[in-house]
């Protein structure tokens, strides 16, 4: 392995490259741009062959690819808040069509007032999009996981678009160590692509997005809960192959300190990071407390969250994102997961870091002592000035 000191949307870049897709169709927006301005680089020096296409919108890079995928093209492309905002109509199309594409997510606040920083807003207005989605909690992961996105929306039980979320600046611009697989490594994990129903088969003609009506719409969106019902064996299977050739252990909900925890708080992206540290200060003070990375939300794996928190006597679910007029997005799952365990801990919810707000170990500890003693609300905003 090569070890390189990059940041999130240069390894994303450099994964793309080893990837080698046929298609990268993107707009630039901030803190995505450097994915497409690094890819655009080896497109001119002659690293990839892709056809890239500079779009004059995201609304018509999701098009492009979306096209160029039903065709039979291997695909990504990559945005961030507005911009994703602004493919939203063919979020669903991409999904719909299932069209195995692979887009990065350089994380950051939606509008308005206008902010160009972290939070989740973008990507979790998408959830019911019928993407997969995968969050990472640093530049190495980001990479990996750009790598096995391919091999998750192309996986002939699946074809579906997958989204690969990562922490605008946090781990977009930070520069971190990566140990880079060998492109051929990569390749040949990868594989060919091999598309299920390509347009550009004339010998074996299909329609795709044509007027659905009432008597089939259903049956093709029930079609999409069975493939999206199929992500977590495909995910795990790729998550295993990977392991074998990188070293590098990946599953959907990963724990930290959580066998004996009394109480756990959880979080998506960067802030999990945080969270261990947290963990580590509060071990030495004797506090039972533990940590659980989301690597998954989409499809949610409920299956492993209630196997993690079951028997703890509390759980505060972070949310980098918030859902006006209810609670932040990740809680509301939880707490549904958690009400087949058989003693189920008090689970609340945590709205945190808008904007790009800085989250230190010392307010995570907090969160832990407020649950220790029992002085959490249902839903608790961290760090607002009211």
């Amino acid at each position: 392995m090569e070890l390189m000191a990059v940041n999130g949307d240069t390894a994303i870049a450099y994964a793309w490259k080893q990837v080698n897709p046929d298609v990268v169709a993107a707009y630039p927006i901030t803190p995505q741009t450097i994915i497409v301005e690094a890819f655009s680089d080896y497109v001119a020096d002659g690293e990839v062959d892709t056809e890239y296409v500079c779009s004059e919108s995201e609304h018509s890079a999701m098009t492009i690819c979306i096209g160029a995928s039903a065709a039979g093209a291997r695909c990504a492309t990559a945005t961030a808040s507005a911009g994703l905002a602004l493919m939203w109509e063919m979020l669903y199309v991409a999904a719909s069509m299932r069209t195995p594409l692979v887009m990065a997510v350089a994380n950051r606040a939606l509008s308005g007032p206008i902010n160009i920083h972290c939070d989740h807003s973008d990507s979790m207005g998408a959830r019911d999009s019928g993407w997969v989605q995968l969050y990472g909690e640093n530049v190495q992961e980001a990479y990996d996981q750009s790598i096995m996105a391919f091999r998750i929306a192309e996986h002939p039980d699946i074809q579906l678009p997958v989204m690969t979320g990562l922490d605008g600046f946090i781990i977009t611009h930070a520069i971190e160590n990566l140990q880079a697989l060998p492109d051929d490594v990569v390749k040949d994990f990868v594989g060919e692509f091999k598309p299920k129903y390509p347009l550009l088969d004339v010998k074996n003609p299909v329609t795709m997005g044509p007027f659905d009506n009432f008597d089939w719409y259903f049956e093709h969106k029930y079609q999409q809960v069975e493939a999206m019902n199929r992500v977590p064996k495909v995910v795990n299977q790729v998550f295993d192959d990977f392991e074998k050739i990188s070293g590098r252990r990946y599953n959907v909900v990963e724990p930290y300190m959580t066998d004996d925890a009394d109480y756990v708080v959880m979080a998506i992206g960067s802030t999990a990071g945080t969270l261990k540290a947290a963990v580590d200060e509060l071990r030495a003070e004797g506090m039972k407390a533990g940590s659980v990375k989301l690597r998954m939300f989409r499809p949610f794996p409920e299956k492993e969250i209630l196997e993690v928190l079951d028997g703890k006597k509390a759980v505060a679910v972070m949310d980098r994102a918030i859902s006006f007029g209810s609670s932040g997005p990740v809680f509301p799952e939880v707490r549904s997961a958690m009400l087949d365990a058989k003693d189920a801990p008090r689970v609340v919810n945590y709205i945190y870091g808008l904007g790009g707000r800085d989250v230190p170990p010392a307010d995570i500890k907090n969160v832990f002592r407020q649950l220790a003693a029992g002085e959490s609300e249902k839903i608790n905003f961290m760090g607002v000035r009211v």
